[in-house]
């Protein structure tokens, strides 16, 4: 009876230790190259998401630009296939917010494709248009 006891406490503890979801499959910062230009992409474990472009970072918990305080969190989309990522842009003044609508695919747990089209629809697929093949530089 001990051991059955033991068993029943000892399963929700494992279960709030071992998380391997998708979304925490995306912390860390990855590089991607467009162009012959290297950038990065970091999504944090509180939500915030920043970008890394010729030294300029824009985004995380605060940020300014054009004389403007705002924040980047990201939302994903687990049940979808491919994976749906939004990157929500907030203006911290007015509350204002704006979607970057991207999908995503693991090829391994340290590279995927990465789709993003700056308009107000989600890309339905990885092209050379629209994708880049990111690589994880930390987590």
């Amino acid at each position: 009876m001990k051991k059955i006891l033991i068993l029943l406490l000892a399963i929700p503890f494992l279960a709030l230790t071992t998380n391997n979801s998708i979304t925490n499959q995306f912390i860390g910062k990855w590089a991607g190259e467009d162009k012959g230009d290297i950038g990065y992409i970091n999504f944090d474990k509180d939500g915030y998401a920043s970008f890394e472009i010729k030294g300029q970072v824009v985004g995380g918990k605060e940020f300014v630009m054009d004389g403007k305080k705002g924040k980047i969190t990201y939302k994903i989309d687990e049940s979808t296939n491919p994976i749906h990522v939004d990157f929500v842009l907030t203006k911290l003044e007015s509350g204002e917010q704006k979607r970057l609508l991207c999908i995503a695919r693991f090829k391994n747990e340290n590279e995927m494709m990465f789709a993003i089209n700056f308009g107000d629809t989600r890309p339905t697929e990885f092209n050379s248009e629209n994708s880049i093949t990111l690589k994880r530089e930390n987590n």
